[in-house]
């Protein structure tokens, strides 16, 4: 098993020290066995130094979580060993601590260890009971405070079904009951807080996506003419599965060109725009939407490219000029990220600001971390401009985001016609300062790549 000391180096060694490029390096891919070695060690490290502190500022004593096999509170998965990749039977987690104080007990009250972390609390053939066992539990403690996972907000931090619920609250004395409360502070913010060793390891997970999606947007993969972006699609499904990652979600390669879907026309973000199968053409403004997962950490990214046409050197001054005003946009967005500002704020801000400057935006940013689309503020939606109900929820340090957004722009060299120049990149946010992992996209990618008999 790998020791923190050789968790550390390994995390140190592999951290890029240069910005992102046009080309890149792919770090080094654990195998399954020590992945899961350094999961828990995460996992630990997750529970003892940082839930402490949690816990205080949501003033909850004991924090519940409770599930069936294959129905999972999203908060339990990110506390199941690696090894679990679901519950056992009914699964009853209890986190006991007490206030001021920075010990924390974790508690299975099931008849398995679960991890390091929970110990088995319930023997059955003493008492067949579990819901009795766990009232017990709950009695020998006293907490003032009891955590429950209901949230109408964040579906991540309302994983208490409604089952279970009503089981508990059968089994609890009244005096219990009253101290129910919902939990949806700290399961939002044990989701959303990232340490600084995920932070280390998620510099290379984006250097992982990022050489990734450079690699399939290129002539090794796309030959001008023949090539579909389905074809394309594909072949990440197939790249990521070879490298034994994992995605979220099937990528998602489009094209814009001069007569695509119709002069000055825009694809709706609600259906499917582009049929399976369009074959990429020179001339094409190539667009990939792309996330991977490692380590229990997700990634979030949008490219582009250009298809060079015979003799064509660089793409037409206006794809360029739009590729930066979407470059632009995302600056202004970040600027606005203040600790303790909240998600529908910040959407304000970066809307007007983006309107005085001449840019015509749409904001759909996100936190990321254990989930693609994490618990978290959400900053706008695609079809929701003004404000989003968990856009009230306020920034906090230590957390990340997928800064994906999108700048409407007319290209001269296309009749005016107006495309959106769509974007996005994964960003630690930490000491009131966006950091985009391993860098950002600074320019177009072209296919093919530039070469020694090409200006």
């Amino acid at each position: 098993m790998l020791s923190k000391k050789h968790l550390l180096i390994f995390i140190i060694a592999l951290t890029p020290v240069v910005v992102y490029a046009q080309e890149t390096t792919l770090p080094y891919i654990l195998p399954l066995r020590e992945r899961a070695q350094v999961m828990d060690q995460l996992r630990e490290e997750r529970f003892y130094q940082l839930l402490p502190q949690l816990m205080q500022e949501a003033n909850i004593d004991l924090w519940l979580m409770i599930s069936r096999e294959y129905n999972e509170d999203p908060v339990m998965k990110t506390l199941l060993p690696s090894t679990w990749l679901s519950a056992r039977r009914r699964t009853i987690l209890a986190i006991f601590h007490k206030p001021g104080q920075s010990d924390i007990e974790g508690l299975a009250i099931a008849r398995y260890d679960v991890g390091n972390i929970f110990k088995s609390a319930w023997n059955p053939e003493e008492e067949p009971d579990q819901w009795k066992k766990l009232v017990d539990i709950i009695a020998e403690r006293d907490p003032q405070y009891i955590g429950l996972n209901t949230s109408e907000l964040f579906a991540h931090a309302d994983g208490l079904v409604s089952t279970e619920q009503q089981l508990l609250r059968e089994a609890l004395p009244e005096k219990y009951q009253k101290r129910l409360k919902s939990a949806e502070n700290l399961a939002v913010r044990w989701l959303e807080t990232r340490t600084d060793t995920e932070l280390a390891i998620y510099e290379q997970l984006g250097r992982m996506a990022h050489h990734i999606i450079a690699e399939g947007l290129s002539e090794k993969v796309i030959q001008p003419g023949v090539t579909t972006t389905d074809d394309v699609q594909w072949w990440y499904r197939e790249r990521i599965a070879a490298l034994t990652l994992e995605t979220w979600f099937h990528p998602t390669v489009d094209v814009t060109r001069p007569d695509s879907h119709g002069e000055n026309s825009l694809p709706s973000f609600s259906a499917q725009t582009q049929a399976l199968g369009d074959v990429i053409m020179p001339g094409d403004l190539v667009h990939i939407d792309f996330g991977i997962s490692y380590l229990h950490l997700h990634t979030d990214m949008q490219q582009n490219a250009y298809v060079l046409k015979p003799g064509e050197w660089a793409p037409p001054k206006g794809l360029i000029n739009a590729f930066e005003k979407g470059r632009r946009l995302q600056d202004i967005l970040t600027s606005h990220f203040k600790e303790g500002r909240s998600g529908n704020e910040v959407l304000r801000l970066t809307r007007e600001q983006a309107g005085r400057e001449g840019i015509k935006p749409s904001i759909y940013s996100h936190p990321i971390g254990y989930h693609g689309h994490a618990a978290g503020p959400a900053i706008g939606l695609w079809d929701q401009q003004d404000s989003v109900d968990t856009g009230q929820y306020p920034l906090k340090d230590n957390t990340c985001y997928a800064i994906e957004l999108n700048a409407q722009v007319p290209i001269p060299e296309w009749n005016n016609k107006e495309i959106r120049m769509m974007m996005e990149e994964t960003a630690v946010f930490k000491n009131d300062k966006i950091h985009y992992i391993d860098g950002r996209q600074n320019q177009l990618y072209l296919i093919p790549r530039k070469s020694p008999n090409r200006p």
